[in-house]
C-alpha cells in the first residue's frame, strides 16, 4: 500500500510537470511573425521549423505536432533523472511505469524532488546519480514542443528533434538499451544529412571528431566499469572492496587526467568529475550507443532507405528480446560480409 501510495505521488508530479510545460507552449509560427520577440530567439525558431520540415521530408519522421511549437521553462533542464545501482553492482535499479514499461531511471519535474528521492535511495545504500535532461519524449502521445533548454546550438536543436521524434516511430516497452541506440542511431543520421543538405560538410567532419572524442572518453569510464564487476564478483569482503572500489574511482580520475594532459581537447569532459564517482554514474555511459553498430549495420542493409529502416526496425521490435538481439546480430554480420565481399571486388588478387 504504502509503495502503491508512492507510485500515485509519482504519477501526480509527472502529470502536473508535463501539462505545465503544455501550458507554456506557443506556436512557433506565431511567435517568429512577432516583431516583439528576441531576434535571436526568432533565428534559432525558424530553424527549428525549417528542421522539423526536414525531420518529415528527408528522415521520414512522423509529420504531427510535435516540434510545431516553443515552451521557455525558465529553467536549464525538462526534467532530473534519478539513476541508482546497488553498492557492489552496475547493474541499475529498475522501474517500471504505465506505459513506458520498465526502464533504469526515475525522472522528476522539479530537482528538489529528484534530490529527495535520492536521498531516500541512498539511505538504502544504492550508489545514485542525479543528472539533468534537456528533454524527453511523450511517445506521441502528446505535442511535445521545442523547449528552451535544448535551443543552444544549431547541432544541440537538430539532435533532440530527431532523437525525440524517432521514440514516436519504434518504442519497445521496457528495453531502453534498444530504444536509445535507435533513437540515437537516428540522430547522427538526421545529423549527418542535415549538414549536407544546409552545404556544411566541413561542420560534419567536426561533429565527427566530436564523436571520436566522446567514443574515447566512453572507452575510459567503460574499462573501469569493467574492472568494478569483476571487483564485484571476487570472493572478499565488503570492506576490502570498498577500499579496492574507491581505488579504481581514484585511478579513473588519474588515467583521465593523463589523458587531458596529452590531449587538451578533452577538458571538455572535466565537468563529468565535479560529482563524486560511483557505481551508477559509471553505470550510465554507453547506455545509449550500446547497439549503434547493429543499428547503423541495418540502415546500411536498408541502403539508406529510413523508411525501410523503419519498417524493419518495427518488426524486430516486435520479438521476445532474445530473438531482437539475435536479429540486430545478424545484421551486423550480415553488413560486414557485404563490406567484405565489397572490398575484395575492388581489390582482386
Amino acid at each position: 500500500m504504502l509503495n502503491g501510495c508512492a507510485n500515485l505521488s509519482y504519477y501526480a508530479q509527472a502529470v502536473n510537470g508535463h501539462m505545465d510545460v503544455m501550458r507554456r507552449a506557443q506556436p512557433i509560427s506565431g511567435l517568429i511573425n512577432n516583431p516583439d520577440i528576441d531576434p535571436d530567439l526568432k533565428r534559432i525558431l525558424s530553424q527549428a521549423a525549417t528542421m522539423r520540415k526536414f525531420a518529415s521530408e528527408e528522415l521520414k519522421l512522423p509529420a504531427n505536432q510535435s516540434y510545431t511549437r516553443y515552451a521557455d521553462l525558465k529553467r536549464p533542464y525538462a526534467v532530473w533523472n534519478v539513476v541508482a545501482a546497488p553498492e557492489f553492482s552496475t547493474r541499475l535499479k529498475q522501474w517500471c511505469f504505465v506505459k513506458a514499461g520498465c526502464v533504469s531511471y526515475r525522472g522528476f519535474f522539479s530537482q528538489a524532488r529528484a534530490e529527495r528521492y535520492a536521498d531516500q535511495l541512498r539511505a538504502a545504500g544504492y550508489d545514485v546519480h542525479v543528472g539533468g535532461v534537456p528533454a524527453y519524449s511523450t511517445l506521441g502521445w502528446f505535442s511535445d514542443p521545442v523547449l528552451n533548454t535544448f535551443i543552444h546550438s544549431e547541432l544541440e536543436l537538430a539532435r533532440l528533434i530527431f532523437h525525440e521524434l524517432a521514440h514516436q516511430v519504434v518504442y519497445v516497452p521496457g528495453d531502453t538499451v534498444f530504444n536509445e541506440s535507435f533513437a540515437t542511431l537516428v540522430e547522427q543520421e538526421g545529423i549527418r544529412r542535415w549538414l549536407f543538405h544546409k552545404g556544411k560538410p566541413e561542420e560534419y567532419d567536426a561533429y565527427q571528431a566530436r564523436r571520436v572524442m566522446q567514443t574515447t572518453f566512453n572507452t575510459l569510464v567503460l574499462d573501469h566499469r569493467a574492472r568494478l564487476e569483476k571487483l564485484f564478483e571476487a570472493d572478499i569482503s565488503d570492506a576490502e572492496k570498498r577500499i579496492a572500489k574507491a581505488h579504481v574511482f581514484n585511478d579513473l580520475r588519474a588515467q583521465f587526467a593523463l589523458l587531458e594532459s596529452g590531449r587538451p581537447e578533452f577538458g571538455r569532459y572535466q565537468q563529468w568529475f565535479v560529482k563524486p564517482l560511483n557505481n551508477a554514474r559509471l553505470a550510465t555511459v554507453s547506455v545509449y550507443t550500446q547497439l549503434l553498430p547493429a543499428f547503423r549495420a541495418l540502415l546500411a542493409l536498408q541502403d539508406g532507405d529510413m523508411a525501410r529502416f523503419y519498417t524493419v526496425v518495427r518488426a524486430i521490435g516486435k520479438l521476445p528480446s532474445a530473438d531482437r538481439a539475435d536479429a540486430l546480430q545478424m545484421a551486423l554480420r550480415e553488413s560486414r560480409q557485404n563490406n567484405l565481399a565489397g572490398m575484395i571486388m575492388q581489390h582482386p588478387q
